[in-house]
């Protein structure tokens, strides 16, 4: 056999992940210091059930397949959100609100891209349910950027974005057919596509920066104070956090952020070429057609471990062949990990120790 696998899945083998267990605990366990009770949905649901639970969320990406039992179509996650929305809203739907959950699992897109072609990954996140006011919002931005530092992770920048924030400016001024280019030529920051729509929204394209000066800019160009909540929400956020991560805005950016409402911002970090993380308030829908704030963000585990943050040096003891068990239990409960021959010829360079047992203390090799 081969051992070759499928295009856009990988094996993570040791040390790297034992860093992914690494970097899982100590994300969750900074949600879990706020109150973020971890939940664990199935890798698998019914498709139109996953499909339904966020708003424009759909399951472009999904993997499906007959259930053989059910004979119903499934879909294989690639996204966690929905799945801890429907919980919220189902088995949790009894739960005074806001409820908090966090969680953590692998996830599996149809197709992956040129820049991100990796189609098996680990997402890490936590969903604040029932509520996205500026104070939910300060809290879920505050605990990304701390459980990114509690995982080794150095270099935080935030860029925020305002998805709605074209609907919110136009109005009934534009059709819905020319509020969609709009958004598009906005997003790829196409001046003359934006220009030939209606030339009042190029300032936008310039209002995207560092963020002091880009919502100033907002501000001058917000006449008629459409936007006021909203960049006072967002400024709020702001320095709730500053100091502790870059801030940038880019008030126009929405891919990625389609079924983001008011608030959404993309968490970047010195040393990592890709995004590794996002989030934003949302709506979710529940089964009776009643509709149910949130907001949350999404940690992506890939990135981060393959530029080697959180990759601890390996500190493995190496246990001489006939070493009392005793001895061992009170070194594992000193905090070492150990490793006891059971062969009399096994040696610490072949179990890839650091360290080994001579006169009954650890000594380095």
């Amino acid at each position: 056999m081969s051992g070759l696998l499928p295009e856009g899945f990988h094996d993570r083998l040791p040390p790297a992940a034992d860093a992914a267990t690494r970097l899982e605990s100590r994300v969750l366990g900074v949600a879990r210091a706020y109150g973020y009770e971890q939940v664990d949905p199935p890798l698998a649901e019914f498709a139109d059930e996953l499909s339904a639970r966020l708003k424009a969320g759909g399951l472009r990406d999904a993997v499906r397949f007959v259930d053989p039992v059910s004979q119903r179509t499934l879909a294989v996650r690639p996204d966690l959100t929905a799945q801890v929305g429907r919980i919220a809203a189902t088995r949790m739907a009894h739960h005074p609100r806001p409820v908090r959950l966090s969680y953590a699992g692998p996830v599996m897109k149809l197709s992956a891209s040129e820049l991100d072609p990796l189609r098996a990954t680990r997402q890490i996140g936590a969903e604040l349910i029932g509520l996205d006011t500026v104070a939910a919002a300060t809290e879920v931005v505050r605990v990304a950027i701390e459980a990114l530092q509690a995982g080794g992770v150095e270099g935080i920048a935030v860029d925020f974005t305002l998805p709605d924030l074209v609907d919110c400016l136009a109005g009934d001024s534009l059709t819905p057919a020319q509020l969609e280019t709009l958004r598009e030529r906005l997003d790829a920051k196409d001046a003359a596509g934006v220009a030939a729509i209606d030339p009042r929204y190029l300032p936008l394209i310039e209002a995207a920066g560092p963020f002091d000066a880009a919502i100033e800019r907002l501000r001058a160009i917000d006449a008629g104070k459409a936007l006021a909540t909203r960049l006072d929400g967002l400024a709020e956020i702001a320095a709730s956090i500053r100091g502790q991560a870059a801030l940038t805005l880019d008030p126009t950016e929405r891919h990625g952020f389609e079924y983001q409402s008011w608030l959404g911002f993309s968490l970047f970090a010195k040393g990592v070429r890709a995004e590794i993380g996002r989030g934003g308030t949302y709506t979710i829908l529940h089964g009776n057609g009643r509709e149910e704030t949130a907001v949350g963000f999404s940690l992506y585990a890939d990135p981060i471990l393959d530029a080697g943050i959180g990759a601890d040096a390996r500190r493995r003891l190496f246990l001489p062949f006939g070493t009392p068990p005793g001895i061992g239990a009170g070194l594992r409960a000193e905090g070492w990990v150990t490793v006891a021959a059971l062969e009399e010829d096994d040696t610490p360079e072949a179990q890839l120790c650091t360290h080994v047992l001579r006169d009954g203390a650890p000594q380095q090799i």
